[in-house]
């Protein structure tokens, strides 16, 4: 069998390495590792993917031929608030299938308007890869199947403290922090404040996080493909008061329009947050919680939970594109177009490597009550 050639473009960020790492060792699937530093791809190929090739390249400015000898490109790269479309408009030139990790909510948003060209390429084109919307997406599809309707979606992420930051990441967060987001709140559309409205967030193991709003693809998908209702709530949460409540007050004066944004720190932010990292845990979570009528029309709440020790975490946003490269390579390639990553995987498509990663997953909480005549 001709191996499936996958070009990794940031390869050795937070979770382009981990994805690196768990597809070299996947069968029938060669690797190329793209940035921007030769060095850094190099100590990574030596490190978890030997006989890799290594591509040094620009994303902001490459083109169809950079990408040539690939059969899929991903781009793990970010951060994808207010990224351009460079790399998706290469691949679509080139003819070759697109996937992304894009956290961005508008980047996300906007996937769909290249559909007729990735349909006219032949290829598909998949946005949003990661834990937001595919893996969220699988989990509540699995815990609504047959139900009636749904009344509210409350999803949250909570990595350990311990777990790398990377300046990405750090850039993503403070984007939006502060600023006015779109939320679905008793059923309309509403200005919620980002990272706003801090509350605290109880596990089933009893452990405890705080807890804000997050301005992710899937406040606008939860709602466009599960109309609940009333709400659909998208939380995240850091591990140390001190950083999650500062983040908190640092986003004050983006809130009252004193500074425009919170980006430009994310440097020395990220400095200061680095200093925390000996203190917290290596234990991260994932909670989603669904409340509807099932199919008899008794109302039920569902929950299903995700705990990863050991700074397994970060390799949880990378398994939906994994999981996307092997059906690539099964021949099972998703269907031409440009679309978010919803629909095209099912939560028994992660559930191996949960196993294989050490990562709990389980269904808990679970009520009901006979619906009101």
């Amino acid at each position: 069998m001709t191996p499936l050639t996958v070009l990794i473009i940031g390869a050795t960020g937070v979770f382009g390495s981990r994805l690196v790492e768990r597809a070299a060792r996947e069968p029938g699937i060669r690797l190329i590792l793209a940035g921007r530093t030769r060095s850094s791809l190099e100590e990574l190929a030596r490190r978890v993917a030997p006989g890799a090739a290594i591509r040094p390249l620009d994303r902001d400015a490459l083109t169809a031929a950079d990408l040539a000898g690939a059969d899929v490109v991903v781009d793990a790269a970010g951060p994808f608030q207010a990224s351009h479309d460079r790399v998706i408009r290469a691949a679509i030139a080139a003819r070759i299938p697109y996937v992304d990790l894009a956290d961005g909510r508008d980047f996300v948003a906007a996937i769909g308007v290249h559909d007729a060209a990735a349909r006219a390429a032949g290829i598909s084109v998949i946005s949003g890869a990661s834990s937001v919307p595919a893996l969220s997406h699988a989990v509540i599809d699995t815990l609504t199947a047959g139900w009636q309707g749904i009344e509210a979606i409350r999803v949250g992420i909570f990595p350990g403290n311990r777990a790398p930051r990377g300046l990405a990441v750090v850039q993503a967060i403070l984007s939006w922090a502060g600023k006015p987001m779109r939320g679905w709140r008793d059923g309309r559309w509403q200005a919620l404040p980002g990272w706003g409205e801090t509350q605290r967030w109880t596990m089933p193991d009893g452990t405890r996080r705080w807890a804000s709003l997050c301005d992710t693809p899937d406040q606008d998908l939860l709602v466009s493909h599960y109309a609940p209702r009333r709400t659909a709530d998208f939380f995240a949460g850091l591990e140390l008061a001190v950083l999650h409540l500062g983040l908190s007050a640092a986003s004050l004066p983006v809130r009252w329009r004193l500074i425009a944004s919170l980006r430009p720190l994310a440097r020395p932010l990220r400095w200061f947050a680095d200093w925390f990292v000996p203190l917290g845990s290596d234990r991260g979570y994932m909670d989603v919680h669904v409340r509807g009528e099932d199919a008899t029309g008794t109302s039920v709440t569902a929950r299903w939970t995700l705990r990863a020790e050991g700074n397994r975490g970060p390799f949880v946003p990378t398994l939906a594109t994994l999981a996307l490269l092997r059906r690539h390579r099964d021949g099972q390639a998703p269907a031409p177009g440009a679309r978010a990553c919803i629909n095209e995987l099912a939560l028994s498509d992660f559930t191996g490597d949960f196993a294989e990663l050490g990562i709990e997953t389980a269904v808990s909480d679970l009520a009901s009550r006979q619906t009101a005549p």
